[in-house]
């Protein structure tokens, strides 16, 4: 393609050049790239023309009043990011126009469902690639990026879409971030379907208001022909006027019994096929309603709710979400819940089907958010019999003080070092530990880490897979 052709759309006769990229990161500029310059929060990206120009970019868009020395178009600081969309879009001949798209937004449940829905595609002949927190698949597996995040820039976007047309994939899954919504990444992806789960309270740093989190969300449901909408959340029921299916009370797709086992959940539910049982072996009770909404979202692509709910059963789960490890002598599960909310959520999800005790591996991060810290120990104490306090991404804080913070938690519920809990500043040991404290009939939960593939300390960042350690040392590999 031309920088003359890309830029067209934006009336602006540019030079007859070949164009070989399209980034917002100077450090990702090459010969015959066009660079848009960002305002951030941080970071401004016209600081960084030079650089971008330096590394041979053939044009540069901004809003500043710039001679870079190469062609340069000049927008409104507001229209930056919905051009860097257009532009990738353009770039990579307009992928999402050539897949069948589905995107998935929510608070929590927006993984599980997003990896649920792909299953069910996938299962059922459709070739199907997704794009989201965990990581990205476009047809060759799922790969984990380190520096990858949930909803990636529009450049990034575009391009993993375009490797999924290349590749022969016909469908995708995307999870839409709220972030991503807001800040136009999503602008030029044609979904065909917009999947809501659930809203409560976060990322109000950004958003400012529950209002404006929705608002931004909402973007989703207001752009694809069709939504499938959560009952249970208030939130979606304010776009119930749009075209939808729903899930949950009262909705198209219905629980009508729920059993949970120790290596998964027996359910029933209705649809508008008719009644059906499933089986899916993940934990939580949570995650039947979010399987119901990845049946739903299956159901309008065409999957008939028979061939789904017989395709949950052979669901490999989720990379560190409820994972299960092992489940005798005692069950083993690894879960990314790292809050003081979401630590409780996972407890409470697992103290039904545990004979014995619960037991739980937690730590806080370093650099982050110190005021979870206490909360944490305070949950594991109140929802575990048993807890060991250890790193988790200490950075540039000692873990000594992160752990004592924790620790003291812990105390204010009534619980005592050494008796209930244990502080071990080594993740491997202290997942050893856990281990060695464990008998049969008892379930111990790895919390934090869950997917992710690194674990930074403050001198180095070691490669870290918690699924694969814990199956080291049990034994398993």
């Amino acid at each position: 393609m031309t920088l003359r052709e890309l830029f067209a759309p934006f009336g602006s006769a540019a030079p007859e050049l070949e164009v070989r990229g399209v980034t917002h990161d100077s450090r990702r500029v090459e010969p015959g790239y066009v660079f848009v310059a960002l305002p951030g929060r941080r970071f401004d990206g016209h600081r960084f023309v030079p650089d971008a120009v330096k590394r041979g970019a053939v044009a540069v868009v901004g809003a500043r009043e710039l001679e870079p020395g190469v062609f340069y178009l000049r927008l409104p600081e507001a229209e930056l990011r919905p051009a860097l969309a257009r532009l990738a879009a353009d770039f990579f001949g307009r992928p999402s126009e050539k897949l069948w798209i589905a995107g998935v937004t929510g608070t929590d449940g927006k993984t599980t469902t997003t990896f649920l829905l792909h299953h069910l595609l996938a299962a059922t002949g459709r070739r199907t690639g997704t794009i989201g927190t965990v990581g990205y698949d476009v047809g060759a597996g799922l790969a984990f990026p380190e520096d990858h995040f949930t909803t990636p820039e529009a450049p990034e976007v575009q391009g993993l879409l375009a490797q999924m047309v290349e590749g022969g994939l016909t469908h995708a899954v995307l999870e839409a971030s709220s972030h991503a919504l807001a800040q136009h990444r999503l602008d030029e992806v044609a979904f065909d379907l917009a999947v809501w789960t659930h809203l409560s309270p976060e990322h109000l740093d950004f958003h400012g208001t529950m209002e404006g989190y929705f608002r931004a969300k909402a973007r989703l449901v207001e752009r694809a022909p069709l939504a499938v909408l959560n009952t249970a959340c208030p939130y979606a029921m304010r776009l119930a006027g749009r075209p939808h299916l729903s899930y949950g009370p009262g909705g198209d797709f219905e629980l009508l019994q729920l059993e949970e086992q120790a290596s998964g959940l027996a359910f029933a539910f209705k649809s508008p096929a008719g009644e059906h049982r499933a089986r899916l072996p993940m934990l939580g009770r949570y995650n039947a309603e979010n399987a119901l909404a990845a049946i739903a979202a299956a159901h309008a692509a065409g999957v008939s709710v028979a061939e789904a709910a017989q395709a949950l059963e052979h669901f490999a789960g989720v990379p560190g979400r409820m994972q299960l490890v092992q489940t005798e002598p005692f069950r083993v599960v690894v879960d990314f819940a790292h809050t003081p909310k979401g630590l409780a959520a996972t407890l409470s999800a697992l103290g039904p089907t545990t004979k014995g005790r619960l037991i739980v591996v937690i730590g806080s991060a370093g650099e982050r958010d110190p005021g979870k810290r206490a909360p944490l120990g305070r949950k594991a104490m109140e929802l575990a019999d048993l807890a060991v306090f250890t790193e988790e991404d200490s950075r540039s804080e000692p873990v000594e003080n992160i752990l004592a913070e924790m620790a003291r938690g812990a105390e204010e519920a009534g619980g005592r070092e050494g008796e209930r809990f244990w502080l071990e500043p080594d993740r491997e040991r202290a997942i050893a530990l856990a281990f060695d404290l464990a008998r049969p009939g008892d379930t111990v939960v790895l919390a934090g880490k869950g997917h992710e593939r690194t674990l930074e300390r403050a001198t180095e960042t070691l490669a870290w897979n918690e699924p694969a350690l814990a199956r080291k040392l049990l034994g398993l590999e």
